[in-house]
Parts: C-alpha cells; sequence; structure tokens
C-alpha cells in the first residue's frame, strides 16, 4: 500500500486518517504524547461536539468564507458527525443553545474512542514525533523531515496542525511555518474565541460574577461590532463567557482594532435587563423604591441585581449610595436605568492568541480545492482543521469544520 503521512493527532487530523486508512498505509505523526489534545480539553473539558440545526444554520456561525465548507459540510455534517461518535460507542446530549455534548461530560472519552478507532483502521501513530520541514521530492512525493533530521517519503502529507491557540497541546504555529515554505500565503493570525481586557475597576470588583440572560452590545466608535444574547462572566482581566468569546472573534476582524483599543474607541454595553424596555424597567424600580421607601439606595436593589452587582451600577450611574430611596429623583432614578440598560466597559485588549479557543485566519482558502482539500500550489499535500482560514462563533461549529474537513480530505483519497 501507499504511504500517506499526517501530521497532527487532532479531530481533523485522526478524521483524516480513518477514512484515508481504507485505501493507504497511514502514519501519524504527533509531537504530543497523546492523540486529542485541544480535544480532551475543549468545551472546560466537557466537549461540545457540535450543534443541532441545518446547513444554514451552521453557515451562519461562520464568520469567513462560508462557500468553502459547502463540499466538505454536505459530505459529512453535524447529523454524521453525531452518528459517527454514537456509532464508537460515545452518547450525545442536547443542551441551551443548540449545543451537543458528551452525555459522559468528558471529552477523554472521544479522544480515546477516537485512538481505539485509529487502531483498529491499522493506522500507526508515533508520538513525540515534531515536524520540521515538508517538501516535493523530484519524483512527485512528499519527503517530510523530523526534527533530529529524520526523513520519510510519502505518496501524499495532509498537515493537520492546527492553529497558535492553546500552545500547551502541541498548536504552536508549525503548520503556518510549513505552509509558508511550500509557497502557500498566511493571513495574519489573531486571537478567536477569547476573554476580552479592560482596565474597569467594576470588572475586578464583580470578579467571578456570571450573569445570564444579558444582551450585549460592541460598539467601536459608536458603531455596532457585534450584539448577542446569553451568559458571560467578569474575570481579574475584564470580561470573559460564551457571549464575550463569539464577540471577541468579530472584533478582531475589524481594521485597525489594535489602535481603536489602544484609543478606548471598544466600548462593550451589558443590557442587565434585556427582558425590560426603559418605561416597564422604571415602573419596576420604582415599586421597588416604594418597598424600601426608608433604606438607602444601595440597600433598594438587592430584588434588582446580584449583591456583588448593585455598587458598581451606582457607582456607573454616578449616584450617592448612601443616599435614602425616598430622597431620590426622577432624573437619578432614570440615570440609574439607562446603566441597567446599558453598563458600559471600555475594553482594552484582547487575550493573548496562545489563550483562545481558535485561530482567526489560516492559509489562503484560495489556495486550496475546497472539495478534497488538495493544496492548488503543491500536489499531493493537503490542508485540514484549524490551519485553513476558517473560524466559526461558539456552539460547536469549530469542531464541526475540524471533522467535516478532515472526513472530505480523507474520503477524496479513498475514493
Amino acid at each position: 500500500m501507499e504511504k500517506v503521512v499526517i501530521i497532527g493527532a487532532g479531530p481533523a487530523g485522526m478524521m483524516a486518517a480513518i477514512e484515508a486508512s481504507k485505501k493507504y498505509d497511514v502514519t501519524i505523526l504527533e509531537k504530543k504524547e497523546k492523540v486529542g489534545m485541544k480535544l480532551r480539553i475543549t468545551g472546560k473539558g466537557r466537549c461540545n461536539i457540535t450543534f443541532k440545526g441545518d446547513s444554514e444554520y451552521f453557515f451562519s456561525h461562520i464568520l469567513e468564507n462560508q462557500k468553502f465548507m459547502l463540499s466538505s459540510f454536505n459530505l459529512f455534517n453535524n447529523n454524521d458527525l453525531t452518528k459517527f461518535a454514537n456509532g464508537m460507542g460515545v452518547k450525545t446530549k442536547e443542551e441551551r443553545g443548540n449545543r451537543i455534548f458528551l452525555q459522559s461530560d468528558n471529552a477523554e472519552e472521544l479522544a480515546d474512542k477516537m485512538l481505539n478507532r485509529l487502531k483498529k483502521c491499522k493506522v500507526n501513530i508515533r508520538y513525540n514525533s515534531p515536524v520540521e520541514n515538508v517538501e516535493k521530492t523530484e519524483d512527485g512525493r512528499v519527503c517530510i523531515t523530523l526534527f533530529g533530521g529524520e526523513k520519510i517519503i510519502a505518496k501524499k502529507c495532509i498537515i493537520a496542525t492546527g492553529g497558535k491557540s492553546y500552545p500547551a497541546t502541541g498548536s504552536t504555529g508549525d503548520g503556518f511555518k510549513i505552509a509558508e515554505k511550500l509557497g502557500h500565503t498566511v493571513s495574519l493570525l489573531r486571537p478567536g474565541l477569547v476573554g476580552l481586557k479592560s482596565n474597569d475597576s467594576a470588572c475586578k470588583e464583580l470578579q467571578g460574577l456570571t450573569l445570564k440572560n444579558v444582551a450585549i452590545t460592541l460598539k467601536n466608535d459608536g458603531k455596532e461590532v457585534y450584539s448577542d444574547f446569553g451568559e458571560m462572566m467578569f474575570s481579574h482581566f475584564g470580561v470573559t463567557g460564551p457571549v464575550i468569546l463569539s464577540c471577541s472573534s468579530k472584533l478582531v476582524r475589524e481594521s485597525n482594532y489594535t489602535e481603536k483599543l489602544r484609543n478606548s474607541s471598544i466600548v462593550l454595553k451589558v443590557d442587565l435587563k434585556p427582558a425590560l424596555d426603559f418605561d416597564v424597567l422604571d415602573k419596576r424600580v420604582q415599586r421597588d423604591f416604594e418597598k424600601y421607601n426608608t433604606k438607602e439606595l444601595k440597600n433598594a436593589l438587592v430584588d434588582l441585581l446580584p449583591k456583588k452587582m448593585i455598587i458598581p451600577v451606582i457607582q456607573k450611574s454616578k449616584l450617592d449610595g448612601n443616599k435614602k430611596v425616598c430622597s431620590i429623583t426622577k432624573e437619578e432614578r432614570q440615570k440609574l436605568i439607562s446603566v441597567l440598560k446599558g453598563f458600559e466597559i471600555i475594553i482594552t485588549d484582547t487575550m493573548p492568541i496562545e489563550t483562545g479557543i481558535v485561530t482567526v485566519g489560516g492559509i489562503n482558502l484560495k489556495e486550496i480545492n475546497p472539495k478534497t482539500l488538495e493544496s492548488k500550489i503543491v500536489p499531493n499535500i493537503y490542508f485540514v482543521g484549524e490551519i485553513l482560514d476558517l473560524d466559526a462563533l461558539t456552539g460547536g461549529f469549530n469542531l464541526q469544520i475540524a471533522f467535516s474537513t478532515g472526513y472530505a480530505c480523507g474520503y477524496y483519497l479513498s475514493n
């Protein structure tokens, strides 16, 4: 049998190996000591493997280059991925937001089951085997050089090295360097699905507080960049949580976004009571004020806000928390409501790319065949998964991209 070498044992690489093994002698070169290192920690270790929804729903969550995924997703979609996992004995469940998780809440289960499948497919896995270079041979084959000098000759090579996020899992950007040496263009690499930094003292005061069912809007010089509804959390560095992570991937696509961050032009507005419009919320606050008529303002918002949130809201309203509720004027009350409907946080930076869930940017997709994932520049070399200039919002879409591109590549090699 002819040899195929796959660089990287993440979800895309493993999926490609399983399919390609139907026709080829497959070897995976993995720089770490286990397969699926990043897969094992995804979804906070619970693994949001995919999503529930149709193709339109999927494509609406991919931020750029959606058309590139048409062929791969049609060949291996979210239902196929769920069946694949179930077929290995990995049960799944649906959670809020159309997210499909492992029933076990243990990402290790999926990684280990895929390892078992690779063994059944007689895929040779070489651990602790980082690759230094990939080049074509004179007879059209591919020469893979490992650090240390060992060379492996293969008919075809699939590069599935991931991006630059979570380098401890092996994603240190090696594949981008290899791709550039081969003549490929790599776009600007940025952090995706990452926390946002802020110097606002409120973030440190609120550290650890999770807000559910809030609406967020991110603005750049007053222009809306992104809006969402869901859950967020305050941290020592600023803000994080599902809606913030998705928000970050939109932010880094803004032109001159780093300059805008330095100029304090990026503002996050949090609507703490999105179900109530201004007038309805005003009436609600008035009822609370009547109930706590003799109390100080700082003790009159206990029914409306988490305890930790009360002082920061009052401070942003520029009101005196020690003032008796009975003395609060209509104008002061409406200042309070304005903050409840738009708690502002100036964003100063993103967290580093190494902490991002995905890498924004990657290999120029115009240089890749969207059907087979083969390079248009160097025949017999393929690229799958996060190394491609493809990323999506949170919700299982990025893992779906990895599995779909990996499957499609392996499938067309074997057919």
